[in-house]
C-alpha cells in the first residue's frame, strides 16, 4: 500500500516506519524537512509546513495514497486539515491521540475503550486538545461513514525520546545514579503504571493500516507488563548496578514549584496508568507488545552511552534545589 505519514521522523513515527518497510509498504514522509531521514529502505520524502493549510491542500493534490497516518495531529484544526484534505482521497485515515485524553482517574484499572470518557476539563492542555480531537473524529465517524481509526498511545519511551523520569531528565538519570544523587519520584512512587516502547506502539499502527476492523475505531495501545513509578528507576539501578536513592515528594508540592514541569503528572500520571487491550489484540491477530522495561531502559542507556549524551545541567540543579528545598521543609514539620 501507498502510505503518507505526516509527520514521520520523531520518536515513534520513526519505529512506524520501519516496521511498515517490514511489510513492503510503499512509504512517504511529510515533515519540514528540518530532520535528516536515516532508513534501511526506500521511503520518498515531501516537504513542506502543514501550518500553510492552502499549500499543503494543494500539495497534496498531487500524489495518490491507500493510507493516511497523522503523527503530528494536535488541536482539532489539524484533524479537520487532515480530513478535508484526505477524505475523499484515501480508504483510511489513522489519527493519533492519546491516553491523556481520557478523564481521570480512570473508570476502570485496567482501562477498557468503552468504559471510559474524554476529559471535558482544559486544566491540562495536552490531554483536553486530544480529546477535542476525539470528539470532533467520533462525531464524523458516526454521521459521515468515514473511515477512520484512533491510536491513543500510552507513556511511550524509545531511541531519541526526551521524556524520560520524572523530570524528563533523560541521560541525568544515569549520570544521578553513578553519581549517588538523589532521584526525584512523586507521590510514595507505588502509583500502578505501564511503559511502553516505540518499536512494540509501531506494530500496533502497522497492524491497523488497511485492517478493515480498525475502521471507525478506537483503541489504547500500552504494554501489558504492570509496573508501579519506582520499577523505573530500580530498572536503570539494576542495568547499572548500583542502587539508585528514590526522594519522595507530594505530588501536590512538585506542582505548586512548577506547574509547567510537574502538570503531565498533576493531571495524569499520579492516577493508576494500567490499560486492557484485549480490543487492538482481537482486531489485530498476533499483536505482541513483549519489551519489557529492563530491555527497554537497556536500550535507552545503551543508546546514551552510545552518543556520549550530555545531561541537563538545569534539570540537575533543579532536580538538588527540589530535594534541598524539601528536606528543609520536612525539617520543619
Amino acid at each position: 500500500m501507498r502510505i503518507l505519514i505526516l509527520g514521520g521522523t520523531g520518536v515513534i513515527s520513526r519505529c512506524i516506519v520501519h516496521e511498515l518497510l517490514l511489510k513492503n509498504h510503499e512509504i512517504f514522509i511529510f515533515h519540514r524537512g528540518n530532520t535528516k531521514l536515516n532508513f534501511q529502505g526506500e521511503v520518498r520524502e515531501i516537504v513542506g509546513d502543514r501550518k500553510d493549510s492552502i499549500k499543503f491542500k494543494d500539495m497534496m493534490k498531487n500524489f495518490k495514497f491507500d493510507v493516511v497516518i497523522d503523527m503530528i495531529c494536535f488541536t482539532k484544526e489539524d484533524a479537520q486539515l487532515t480530513i478535508d484534505t484526505f477524505k475523499d482521497q484515501v480508504e483510511q485515515i489513522i489519527i493519533t491521540s492519546s491516553v491523556a485524553a481520557y478523564k481521570r482517574p480512570l473508570r476502570t484499572v485496567p482501562a477498557v475503550e468503552e468504559q471510559e470518557e474524554l476529559t471535558d476539563s482544559p486544566l491540562f492542555g495536552y490531554g483536553f486538545l486530544k480529546a477535542e480531537i476525539e470528539r470532533y473524529l467520533n462525531d464524523l465517524v458516526e454521521n459521515r461513514r468515514i473511515p477512520i481509526t484512533i491510536i491513543r498511545p500510552s507513556l511511550t519511551f524509545g531511541i531519541g525520546a526526551i521524556n524520560l523520569g520524572v523530570l524528563r531528565q533523560n541521560h541525568g538519570i544515569v549520570d544521578r545514579i553513578r553519581k549517588g544523587k538523589p532521584l526525584v519520584m512523586f507521590g510514595d512512587g507505588t502509583t500502578p503504571f505501564t511503559f511502553t516502547f516505540a518499536a512494540d506502539l509501531a506494530k500496533a499502527y502497522a497492524g491497523a493500516v488497511g485492517n478493515k476492523r480498525t475502521y471507525a475505531k478506537s483503541y489504547h495501545v500500552a504494554n501489558e507488563e504492570r509496573h508501579i513509578w519506582d520499577d523505573l528507576y530500580l530498572e536503570f539501578g539494576k542495568i547499572l548496578g548500583i542502587e539508585p536513592k528514590i526522594i519522595h515528594i507530594p505530588t501536590d508540592v512538585l506542582y505548586k514549584f512548577s506547574p509547567e514541569l510537574f502538570g503531565h503528572i498533576y493531571y495524569e500520571k499520579k492516577y493508576a496508568g494500567l490499560y486492557d487491550i484485549t480490543k487492538i489484540k482481537q482486531d489485530i491477530e498476533g499483536l505482541d507488545l513483549n519489551i519489557s522495561l529492563y530491555d527497554g531502559v537497556k536500550l535507552m542507556i545503551d543508546q546514551y552511552e552510545k552518543e556520549a549524551k550530555e545531561i541537563d545541567a538545569d534539570k540537575d540543579k533543579l532536580e538538588d534545589d527540589l530535594i534541598e528545598i524539601y528536606n528543609q521543609w520536612t525539617l520543619l514539620i
